[in-house]
């Protein structure tokens, strides 16, 4: 059995809600490069150009990517054979995002309450996702999310006869109907099955996924690539300006569901989709 003291937890979450709203992917800048080449419009191709600008600038002069540094959200892994000692990992996880959205001047934008909307001023609490994995190691995803992407997502109960077209169809208009709100070139996360609340998980979830990376499941990765082009196709381009370039990528990730349900939940992230992980 392994004994990892989740004190020094605080010091990992306090670096990566630093270097996550800091410093853009290289899967994301990869993603960027390929699409100024390919788009079309004049005005797209040159807003692509200045993401790319704007992500360097972050890098060098050590700044947030976006003024919205997000609610901080968490996937972790927990290896079964680990024991965590030291005390609370919530606990820990908490005090990491508030020493780092501290430390890293990160705008704080967590109210206590959704109605009485009074500002926690540490960015606390975090949103946790726990998952327990065999082995003896902690996998810690986090992925800060700026709300002008997600009040553009959306959930849905199709019914089962709706099937794939009803899922592409949904995810499609989902996207139309979002426009320039999210600051496209969005990704797209897509949930199908499990309940209500599984789908919207997997669909967040499905963001954490590096550009350029495909589903597993080859019938998934066939509603990617048709989605991906139905989107491109919308016309809605960067910044909403116009354009081939909505999308830089479509994920999508399903998990068994009733027979008598087909749960669907779309995500979108903005342009700077931010995510980084450690293993320890």
């Amino acid at each position: 059995m392994r004994e990892i003291d989740v004190k020094d937890m605080e010091n990992i979450v306090r670096d990566l809600c630093i270097k996550a709203n800091l410093y853009l992917g290289e899967d994301v800048i990869s993603a960027f490069e390929k699409a100024e080449k390919k788009e079309a419009s004049p005005v797209g191709k040159e807003i692509i150009k200045n993401l790319i600008k704007n992500a360097e600038i972050a890098k060098n002069e050590e700044m947030p990517i976006c003024q919205d540094t997000g609610m901080a959200v968490f996937f972790v892994e927990v290896g079964q054979d680990v024991q965590l000692i030291g005390g609370n990992i919530t606990k820990a996880i908490n005090e990491g995002v508030r020493r780092g959205y501290k430390d890293g001047y990160l705008r704080k934008s967590v109210v206590k309450d959704p109605l009485i909307r009074e500002n926690t001023k540490d960015n606390t609490p975090a949103i946790i996702y726990y998952d327990i994995v065999p082995g003896e190691n902690i996998k810690i995803t986090f992925a800060p999310k700026g709300f002008g992407s997600e009040n553009m997502s959306k959930t849905k109960m199709l019914k089962p006869s709706d099937g794939v077209k009803g899922v592409i169809d949904f995810v499609t208009e989902t996207v139309r109907a979002a426009g320039p709100n999210p600051c496209p070139p969005i990704v797209v996360g897509v949930g199908i099955g499990g309940t209500m609340d599984k789908a919207a998980v997997l669909a967040k979830k499905a963001l954490t996924r590096p550009i350029g990376s495909y589903s597993e499941k080859e019938h998934l990765r066939e509603i990617e690539e048709i989605l991906i082009r139905k989107i491109n196709n919308l016309g809605i381009g960067p910044q909403g300006l116009g354009g081939n370039t909505t999308a830089l990528a479509v994920h999508v990730e399903s998990f068994p569901t009733h027979i008598a349900g087909l749960p669907v939940a779309v995500n979108i992230n903005c342009h700077a989709t931010r995510h980084e992980e450690v293993i320890l």
